[in-house]
């Protein structure tokens, strides 16, 4: 049994926060511990999940922007350390699926925005929390990717797989530039998650079936089952991980049958 939060007197930013992963990550990110800067694009929603974290006794911030917007991760970056002292955690989870198309039909400003939200996002947010997390000795950073483009070509998304597998490189040059620095840089590659954007995609009965029937485990995970993933990679129960693509994928990549 702990007898010390695993993220007592850490600092950590989560964006993509006001639903899914996001959400559920910044609540047990703050209920082990953490004060948490939270963002998303829908301040209404937000704002609940910041209510909810603060109903339970956590500390939070809420702030609303969009992750395409260089000027964000700047903001995030400020409020922790002006707020809280400083940064050691950051989940960057901020995604879209986007456009669902066969290669040559996708349009270059459909593959546009793929990249922008899904791995320019996460690159502007890394850039903002790096030297802030140097200058506490080191630290965590963690991005959301997925199994779609890494063990499993996913028909219509190219855009969404090109984007997420690209943030399986940028974290690993991160982790090798910084590791001797005390910055660890990871990714979560989930598999299919029983979200709101999720159920966007898996749009039927026999689509979720489908879907399911893809895992070992048959079944989609919950949002909780990736946030505790993503807790091992920000707490120090990680502290020898770096560079790693992790699966939490309820075995898609193993299974045949």
């Amino acid at each position: 049994m702990l007898t010390h939060p695993l993220l007592a007197d850490k600092v950590a930013i989560v964006t993509g926060a006001s639903s899914g992963i996001g959400a559920a990550a910044a609540r047990l990110f703050a209920a082990s511990g953490a004060a948490v800067v939270i963002s998303a694009r829908r301040d209404d929603r937000l704002d609940a999940v910041a209510h909810a974290i603060r109903q339970e006794g956590g500390r939070v911030v809420p702030v609303a922007g969009d992750v395409r917007d260089p000027d964000l991760a700047d903001r995030l970056v400020c409020t922790a350390t002006d707020v809280f002292g400083g940064l050691d955690i950051a989940l960057n989870n901020a995604g879209d699926i986007g456009t669902n198309a066969a290669v040559p039909d996708l349009s270059l400003s459909d593959w546009t925005a793929a990249l922008d939200v899904n791995l320019t996002g996460s690159f502007l947010g890394a850039r903002a929390q790096i030297p802030a997390m140097l200058a506490r000795g080191g630290g965590s950073l963690i991005f959301t990717s997925t199994f779609v483009g890494h063990s499993v070509g996913m028909p219509g998304m190219g855009a969404y797989a090109a984007a997420k597998a690209g943030l399986i490189g940028l974290s690993r040059v991160i982790a090798a530039e910084f590791g001797s620095r005390g910055l660890r840089s990871n990714c979560l590659l989930p598999g299919g998650v029983d979200t709101e954007a999720g159920r966007a995609f898996a749009t039927t009965p026999e689509i979720v079936a489908f879907v399911e029937q893809l895992h070992a485990v048959k079944r989609m995970a919950a949002a909780e089952e990736i946030a505790r993933a993503a807790l091992f990679l920000a707490s120090e129960a990680s502290s020898f991980v770096t560079g790693s693509a992790m699966l939490v994928d309820g075995g898609v990549t193993i299974t045949r049958t």
